[in-house]
């Protein structure tokens, strides 16, 4: 079994789930869970330089092949570029050592890490213009079957499209109960230009589980929590992405086939709370302090 899939406007599909990389634990259990996320027909994973394990997820991506009997064209890797480097030929250098990294040809999707890194914050239009026309090639070049954004707000999407050829494919935010005021604008957005959403961070890093609203709606519809959130983001058009190490936890993440109710959907909407963990115009992380992705 392997997920139905999505079409982004370029016409390449990206599987309706994603199985996170972020904070995964040690290499043996990295392997193990990405190779143990596959045999549960998980065939998504987003990855990123900065998780400092693309070594420990391309070996996993590996045992996860040999034991689906899948072919590479079966599975969608997503990988980013992190804010330490933008640039034309910088881009190209980071994006080499990333596919050499995870043991592949080419990425199925790769993404901006985030819009306005603190070392570039002055020049950062320019620099993001620089690294962008790089990741044109990488597409053209056959590559990244796909290329994208993660964090960007309408303005940052609006900036990078004054001097962009080929329009962003995907836009990984933040998604989960609590921040769909916050995200209204950005997603919309989105929706009319295209630019398919992947939503990080389903169940707020954790923060879900502090409203009883959202365990109560979970306990009516006999699901939990995490598969609540899920399908919040499934139906709001959100691929949501989660990461768990556990199988049962990963089945669960995977078998979302229920539906939540039009009035439901608009009690979550209506959340204020989780509120949005990172705000993109205003972070000052550099590269030693990450934010909660």
């Amino acid at each position: 079994m392997k997920l139905d899939r999505v079409e982004l406007y370029n016409g390449t599909t990206i599987p309706a789930i994603g199985y996170g990389t972020w904070k995964a634990p040690r290499a043996e259990i990295t392997i193990q869970a990405i190779e143990d996320a596959m045999m549960c027909g998980c065939n998504h994973i987003d990855s990123a330089t900065r998780y400092g394990n693309q070594v420990y997820v391309g070996q996993g991506i590996a045992a996860g092949l040999k034991a689906t009997g899948w072919k590479r064209e079966d599975i969608f890797v997503t990988s980013k570029l992190w804010n330490t480097v933008r640039g034309y030929d910088e881009t190209l250098e980071a994006f080499q050592q990333s596919i050499d990294d995870l043991g592949l040809d080419y990425v199925d999707l790769y993404l901006i890490h985030w819009p306005r890194p603190a070392i570039f914050h002055d020049e950062y239009i320019e620099k993001n213009a620089q690294t962008w026309r790089a990741m044109e090639k990488l597409y053209h070049d056959g590559k990244c079957k796909a290329i994208g954004i993660s964090n960007f707000k309408v303005h940052h999407i609006e900036e990078l499209m004054q001097t962009a050829e080929v329009k962003p494919m995907v836009n990984q935010l933040e998604f989960h109960p609590g921040c769909g005021v916050a995200l209204k604008e950005d997603i919309e957005y989105c929706e009319k230009n295209q630019i398919l959403v992947t939503g990080y961070s389903p169940l707020a890093n954790g923060r879900i589980f502090d409203f009883p609203q959202v365990k109560e709606i979970a306990d009516n519809l006999g699901v939990s929590v995490s598969q609540l959130c899920m399908k919040y983001a499934q139906q709001r058009n959100v691929i949501p992405i989660f990461k768990s190490v556990h199988k049962e936890r990963i089945l669960e993440n995977l078998n979302l086939d229920f539906t939540i109710s039009e009035e439901d959907m608009k009690l979550i909407d209506a959340l204020e709370e989780p509120a949005l963990l990172n705000d993109s115009d205003h972070i000052t992380f550099g590269e030693t302090t990450p934010p909660v992705f």
